[in-house]
């Protein structure tokens, strides 16, 4: 007697061919994903610590500049790169940078030396007026238009990570 679909099916415990298939990708793709989580150390990125940044050596020349820089004894990476609005947000923006880098360094296609965007560069605003509200004060009460505005880091532009060679 030759085994039909339903032997078949039944000997699978239900689940078929299409099933079994799926099941088997299922677990090669998360097998996959957790070597590349652990290869790369993707639980450093969780952390607060400045070496994570420097993980896949795109970030190398920003962690050598914030070590001779003068916010070095007050501020790390996240302190400044990231949102302190929600927890949420943090880990979201965390998300997509760590994801933009890794294209970055796994593709070589990121720019040379590597740039902040815009709507990063909004985040260290807003997170350089958080940690000096007191110091700036007056000078954000009259501060025009997002458009307008002029961005602490062009004046400050070696606080966070030194003088650019």
């Amino acid at each position: 007697m030759t085994p039909t679909r339903e032997h078949t099916r039944r000997a699978l415990g239900g689940v078929g061919i299409a099933g079994l298939f799926l099941c088997v990708l299922t677990g090669i793709l998360m097998g996959l994903g957790a070597h590349t989580f652990h290869f790369a150390e993707g639980a450093s990125y969780l952390s607060n610590d400045p070496n994570a940044c420097i993980n896949c050596h795109v970030m190398r020349d920003q962690h050598d500049g914030w070590l001779k820089a003068s916010h070095h004894a007050h501020a790390t990476c996240n302190d400044c790169h990231v949102p302190h609005d929600s927890l949420a947000e943090k880990y979201l923006v965390k998300g997509v940078h760590g994801f933009r880098h890794s294209k970055g360094f796994t593709l070589q296609d990121f720019h040379e030396p590597i740039r902040i965007r815009a709507a990063d560069l909004a985040i260290v605003d807003r997170n350089c007026i958080r940690c000096h509200e007191g110091l700036v004060h007056e000078i954000t009460i009259a501060r025009p238009a997002p458009q307008e505005a002029v961005a602490c880091v062009h004046c400050h532009a070696t606080v966070g990570h030194g003088p650019s060679r």
